[in-house]
């Protein structure tokens, strides 16, 4: 399959070589706004470094990868549409609710697969608590916990990424929009929000510093939620799943898990911890980068097996991408109204 890379900062640099090294795609273009980034991502290839989008999309590809700033997915993402081409969008899909339908209605119209980059669902912590809960190892899910978090302002290298108009918003449409995501990959369709947030501290309009929600889904089990630019003691991720009989842990950075189950709720519990010294010692020589990456040949390789049409993998679709918005979208109203936000059931785009 030749795949085309719309983006090259840090993340377009390191999906351009999970395309390289994949043995089934070949790169054919790269786009940037730095003719010498793109050309950094094709090095080696052939592939064409252009700073054009009309002259990406002449270039004969069978799918595009988005990672450029979230302000231009939509352009992006209709153009690689409308031209026939599957599409890998990153997170979030774009910075509206209304320019995610859009989105979603053209892959629909084009029948193109659309794929999100929630590459959490990748990580080993994430992939042991989905697992956990499907193999019934803590009984009945009763609540999840998540919670996403970094120093704020700071972290960002351009303006783009924290100012609302190009953002979309706050800690909410940054490491907030993972979170909701890993929340409704766990429970299922969410359904129901209600939820507050400040901007108190970096004071950024339209930009979030804290949001705390509840979510349920529709069955009614609930999880709880924060995601915040104030988390002081640096990034970090977590979600905790518990049940009837246990409960499961999954972290990051570093990665570790913790799993707690019984027989009966008045039984001996037994401890189960992971640590994954590989990865963090692999994270120590080369970065973060080195997780991000094996998270990307992950979704690469589902993004080829949903073209081909097989659906049931982990990688999220465009109703995914949807949803993760309209989630942030309503804890905002929620916050300003004091009102139960109600969300129609999606579920899954490609089937």
């Amino acid at each position: 399959m030749r795949i085309g890379i719309i983006g090259a900062g840090v993340i377009g640099q390191l999906r351009a070589r999970s395309v390289r090294e994949h043995p089934s795609t070949e790169l054919a273009a790269v786009l940037d706004t730095s003719v010498d980034a793109a050309a950094k991502a094709a090095e080696g290839t052939g592939a064409h470094a252009l700073t054009s989008l009309a002259a990406f999309l002449d270039v004969a590809m069978d799918a595009v990868i988005i990672s450029s700033p979230v302000h231009v997915h939509e352009e992006a993402c209709l153009g690689a549409l409308e031209r026939g081409r599957h599409v890998l969008c990153e997170k979030p899909l774009s910075n509206t609710v209304e320019s995610c339908r859009l989105i979603v209605d053209a892959a629909i119209r084009a029948d193109r697969i659309l794929a999100v980059g929630f590459n959490l669902r990748y990580y080993p912590s994430i992939k042991f608590v989905k697992d956990s809960i499907d193999e019934g190892l803590i009984g009945d899910l009763d609540h999840l916990r998540v919670f996403g978090g970094h120093e704020g302002l700071p972290k960002f290298r351009v303006d783009w990424q924290y100012k609302a108009p190009e953002s979309g918003g706050g800690a909410m449409m940054d490491v907030g929009i993972h979170m909701t995501d890993v929340a409704r990959y766990l429970l299922g369709e969410i359904t129901q929000v209600y939820g507050v947030m400040s901007e108190s501290v970096w004071k950024v309009p339209g930009s979030e510093d804290n949001a705390v929600a509840v979510f349920r889904n529709a069955k009614g089990i609930p999880a709880t939620y924060h995601a915040t630019w104030t988390e002081w003691k640096g990034y970090q991720f977590y979600v905790e799943a518990y049940g009837n009989l246990g409960m499961v842990r999954g972290f990051y950075a570093p990665m570790q898990n913790l799993l707690i189950t019984q027989d009966r709720p008045t039984g001996p519990r037994k401890k189960k911890r992971l640590l994954y010294p590989e990865i963090m010692l692999r994270e120590k020589l080369k970065s973060w980068h080195s997780t991000a990456l094996q998270s990307f040949r992950g979704e690469l390789q589902d993004f080829l097996a949903m073209t081909e049409g097989r659906f049931d993998v982990p990688l999220a679709d465009g109703y995914a991408g949807l949803r993760a918005v309209e989630v942030a979208a309503a804890v905002r109203k929620s916050s300003e109204t004091g009102q139960v936000i109600h969300l129609p059931v999606l579920g899954r785009m490609h089937q």
